[in-house]
């Protein structure tokens, strides 16, 4: 892949603050001619850089008040199967976030749900039943203090 030059670092943080900008108000943004950053917004999107574009949506507001970290171990025979666990976890609409980590814990997950009562029955009729899972510690957020997925593009 090529390294960005300015014009492509300038598209990429405005698509990130607003994805709805049509081509027109992008290269007024970025200072280009409409071609010439269609072109490049092209490029920026097969070669990957652009991944897609979404609405961020509030999740108190469609009904996902309790947000949940997950900190999962696997025992010997889990870890062995990463790929097993990684799979499922993938299958699972609540999760929003998972790493696989270096260190005393296997992954770390970024989990919503209705409410506390809700993400109890995920985590003992799901979560806690997947194969190779030894321990799980979850952290209740009480407030969000930021929140954003706009990379720092200098």
């Amino acid at each position: 892949m090529t390294e960005l030059d300015d014009f492509e670092k300038r598209i990429i943080r405005e698509l990130q603050r607003d994805a709805t900008l049509t081509i027109a108000q992008l290269a007024e943004r970025v200072g280009l001619s409409a071609s010439p950053c269609w072109r490049r917004v092209d490029r920026l999107e097969r070669d990957g850089y652009i991944r897609g574009r979404v609405a961020v949506i509030d999740r108190r507001k469609v009904g996902l008040k309790a947000h949940i970290f997950a900190q999962v171990r696997l025992n010997a025979h889990g870890r062995a199967n990463l790929d097993e666990f990684s799979d499922a976890i993938r299958g699972f609409p609540e999760v929003l976030d998972a790493f696989v980590l270096m260190g005393t814990t296997d992954f770390m997950l970024r989990i919503v749900a209705e409410d506390i009562d809700a993400y109890e029955k995920f985590f003992f009729e799901r979560l806690s039943k997947l194969p190779g899972v030894q321990e799980i510690n979850s952290t209740v957020a009480l407030s969000e203090i930021k929140s954003t997925n706009e990379l720092p593009i200098y």
